[in-house]
This record gives C-alpha cells, sequence and structure tokens, in this order.
C-alpha cells in the first residue's frame, strides 16, 4: 500500500534521504480504542483488502477490552503471559486513511508500515528524497489535523529500512491456507526453535491429517515463503561485497562481476 510516489530521478541521486516520523489524530476505531485504553498498542500492516493487527498490553485485559477486540476481525493469535497480553487480528474495519496515504505521495514520501497506535494517536514513518518535501506534507496536513513531527533524520540510501521492501502480502503470495496453518503450527509449537520443542510427528497428532500430509503441507509452505523471500534477500545484499561464510564463487558470477 505504499503506492507510486512521482519525483524527479536526478533530484534523488542529488539529494539526500530523509526518515520522518509523524503522530496524527484522525477518527478511527484502533485510534479510538487506544485512546480508551492508554496501555494498549496497536501496530497496523495493511494487505491488499484489510489488515494485521498485533495488539500488546502489559496489563491483563479487562473483559470490555476483549469484547472490542474480538469485534475487530478474525483472532489468528492470542497469548497472556508473565510479559502482558499478545493478540494478532486479521481486520477489515478501517483501512489506513486513504486521503493521509494519498498527501504522502502528492509530496514524494514513501510510507512505511506499521502504523502504530497509542494513546489516542495513530503515528507514521515516511521517506522522502527531499526535506522540503517533508515541510510541505506537514503543512498540508496540518490545514485540517492535529499532527505532530516526532523526528526528523537524514539517513543514507543503504540505510533505507529492509522492511519497505517486503510486503507482508508478497510474502505469503501463493501459499493455501492449509500451508499457511501448518506453518503457523510449527512456528508458534517451537519446531524451529534451538533446539526444538517438537517434531513431525507431534505436529500432525495436533492436526487431522497424517504425518506425511501435514509434512507435504509444511514443506511446500517454507519453499514458497523462501522463494517469495529470495527476490528481497537479492536486493538487501545487492550493495554488498562481504562473504562471511566464504562462499566459493563460480566463474559465471565471475564473469558477470567483470
Amino acid at each position: 500500500m505504499t503506492g507510486t510516489v512521482n519525483f524527479d530521478e536526478a533530484k534523488c541521486v542529488r539529494m539526500s534521504l530523509y526518515e520522518a516520523s509523524i503522530r496524527v489524530k484522525h477518527e478511527c476505531p484502533y485510534r479510538s480504542i487506544s485512546e480508551r485504553y492508554p496501555d494498549l498498542t496497536i501496530r497496523e500492516w495493511p494487505l491488499s483488502d484489510c489488515q494485521v493487527l498485533e495488539i500488546t498490553s502489559e496489563a491483563t485485559p479487562t473483559d470490555e477490552l476483549l469484547k472490542e477486540i474480538d469485534q475487530l476481525g478474525t483472532v489468528l493469535h492470542e497469548s497472556a503471559d508473565e510479559d502482558g497480553y499478545h493478540v494478532v487480528t486479521q481486520s477489515c474495519l478501517c483501512s489506513l486513511e486513504e486521503s493521509i496515504i494519498d498527501r504522502f505521495e502528492k509530496h514524494n514520501c514513501l510510507y512505511q508500515s506499521p502504523t502504530i497506535y497509542r494513546q489516542g494517536w495513530e503515528h507514521y514513518t515516511v521517506i522522502a528524497f527531499d526535506g522540503e518535501d517533508i515541510q510541505a506534507l506537514l503543512g498540508d496536513l496540518r490545514s485540517d489535523r492535529e499532527i505532530e513531527l516526532l523526528s526528523k533524520t537524514s539517513i543514507s540510501e543503504k540505510q533505507v529500512p529492509h522492511s519497505m521492501l517486503a510486503p507482508v502480502d508478497q510474502l505469503f503470495e501463493n501459499l493455501t491456507d492449509r500451508q499457511v496453518a501448518a506453518l503457523q503450527l510449527a512456528l508458534e509449537t517451537g519446531y524451529y526453535e534451538q533446539p526444538r520443542k517438537t517434531s513431525l510427528r507431534d505436529l500432525a497428532e495436533q492436526t487431522a491429517v497424517a504425518r506425511s500430509t501435514y509434512e507435504e503441507h509444511l514443506r511446500k509452505a517454507e519453499n514458497k515463503l523462501l522463494t517469495n523471500a529470495g527476490q528481497f534477500l537479492r536486493l538487501v545484499t545487492a550493495t554488498t561485497t562481504s562473504n562471511p561464510l566464504q562462499v566459493e564463487t563460480t566463474p559465471q558470477e565471475e564473469q558477470a562481476a567483470d
């Protein structure tokens, strides 16, 4: 949901990059909940037709709060321990405010997820190619809403956050519901921890499918996830010349480097 930013390529080369953190108030169910429950933090990642919300609280949630969270959408994960309350939901109640995103793009600023809702404010982070673009954006937003600039930092091109390269929906593209469920079960029961806390046999016994079927779903999910992430991994490592594992360079790679 970052959209398309229109900017002059030569201008991008000459100018530094800037990262700005702003907070805004507008009417949204997520912001309203964070205002009523000040110890609550909501992080929102936009997908193509819905949002994934990560909701955390250090305090034990009240029955009223649990009821409100349940009304937001489908609960994907929920846990409570000595570190507090944590829930992940898939919601379609309130997308990112379109006028905000449109204004980011209008002023050549790239939106970086997640949006964070806390204590009645919604927090956005943007990347800009010119400090003047940020000032113009702030002036535009201040014309009709309450807004504060929390920080503005000059960064190098190599410091652009990697999270901008990998939208969540693209990472899980082409995974079936069963493959995602198999991956989620394995992750939440410690299959990927070292040492492993469970086995494929134990995982399969928690489902209604045979071990071989469960393993097939899991392996296909792993393969697709890594394949989808591969294109972003190449972008992350494209500018580095380090070789920490001392991987041997093939003749084809040497020729390409030349």
